[in-house]
């Protein structure tokens, strides 16, 4: 079990970065927190209390090395560990150890007792963000600490993009839109998770390009690396493709899928998901991940009427879903109409775009012509969405 006090995220800068901080004396919980930073391919320092800063050594004029003396923080110009470290997690036994240590961002409190109610008293006590309980709360941990691991700033903005009904549209808007962010210049990502619609490698025109696909995961149980996952995928149009092959896999596991999301988001910039309408396991994990999702909707009775099945599905994970409106519009509807029929924040009308067949023919991905009406309608939904998590604080690049 985890829960959340607060939204911020802990203060980290760019490039790999130095590992949690553990403050606890249980030795039975110390080995259960290593072995999680091992899982996540972190280092921790370990402290029974909250850890002093020592002071820098006065220079000596025979050149001899000095060792520093113990101080008080307030004696130091150093900060101390408990300061500086880009995650604290701190054991339940210890909690009233560091009550009166400086207030930071990214700290976690762990215990292991369900029934403990009175463990939320004291993270408010040491200003913790979050309370966690093992063994419930492991994966989420780990994914934290692999955050940290990797020098993670933000997680990228992920977005899914799946259709009301079929042929609504929605693999051409999820292309579009990750080729319109990689032209934006941001780390972009466009991950297929419908194994039967026939790869988003082949709308992109790199089916053939050298890269692992969706099959190539289906045996990843712990964590993934950003940086190994991003690499060992195709780039098309200045961006990855996670896609499915020409075989006979169209599965794979959940926690495989879980893993892989979770390393995509640890890259940040955005990450496009083009969903199916079917919700398994493993799109459920993908669902549990996302920030946005937009559900693109012919303006027919026929597909609101389907589109609202889809959203009372994706709807039971999913907080956050939109709708995007395809027309034609059938007589007595516009958009504004499908999204009051839907219950649903719009997102705008999906533009018709002039020759895009034949631009998909021949090879040039939906949202290739940075003037054309697809690539302004994805440009300004990126605009929108980026202010929306920066005014909130939350994920984005």
């Amino acid at each position: 079990m985890t829960g959340t006090i607060t939204h911020d995220p802990p203060p980290t800068a760019g490039g790999r970065q130095g590992g949690p901080l553990i403050v606890t004396e249980d030795t039975e919980l110390l080995d259960d927190l290593l072995r999680l930073c091992a899982a996540a391919g972190a280092t921790p320092e370990v402290h029974h209390s909250v850890p002093v800063a020592r002071p820098s050594p006065p220079p000596d004029p025979t050149g001899a090395a000095t060792s520093p003396a113990p101080a008080p923080p307030a004696a130091s110009g150093r900060r101390s560990g408990w300061e500086t470290a880009p995650l604290v997690l701190v054991g339940d036994d210890a909690a009233r150890r560091v009550r009166g240590a400086v207030r930071r961002r990214g700290v976690v409190l762990v215990g292991r007792d369900q029934d403990d109610s009175g463990i939320w008293q004291r993270a408010v006590e040491i200003g913790a963000d979050h309370v966690l309980m093992l063994p419930d709360g492991e994966q989420w941990l780990v994914d934290r600490i692999a955050d940290v691991a990797e020098g993670v700033g933000r997680p990228a903005l992920t977005v899914g993009v799946i259709g009301g009904r079929g042929g609504a549209g929605a693999s051409t808007l999820a292309c579009a839109l990750a080729v319109t962010s990689a032209r934006e210049g941001l780390r972009s990502l466009l991950v297929d998770a419908d194994p039967m619609g026939g790869g988003l490698d082949v709308l992109l025109g790199g089916e053939t390009a050298d890269g692992l696909r969706w099959p190539a995961f289906a045996a990843s149980r712990g964590r993934v690396g950003g940086g190994a996952l991003e690499e060992s995928l195709p780039e098309l149009h200045s961006l990855r493709v996670l896609s499915w092959d020409r075989g006979d896999c169209v599965a794979v596991p959940a926690q495989a899928v879980r893993a892989v999301l979770a390393a995509a988001r640890r890259r940040g910039g955005t990450v496009v998901v083009d969903l199916p309408r079917r919700i398994d396991d493993g799109v459920a994990e993908v669902l549990a991940q996302l920030d946005i999702g937009i559900l693109v909707v012919p303006a027919e009775l026929r597909a609101v009427a389907a589109a609202g099945r889809v959203a009372a599905a994706v709807g039971m994970v999913l907080r956050d879903l939109r709708v995007a409106v395809r027309g034609p519009y059938a007589s007595g509807l516009d958009d504004r109409e499908v999204a009051r029929l839907l219950g649903m924040p719009l997102v705008g009308e999906v533009p018709v775009e002039s020759g895009l067949l034949r631009a998909t023919e021949s090879r040039r991905p939906p949202g290739t012509p940075s003037r054309g009406p697809l690539a302004r309608f994805c440009r300004g939904f990126w605009e929108r969405a980026l202010a929306e998590t920066d005014g909130r604080g939350g994920s984005g690049s």
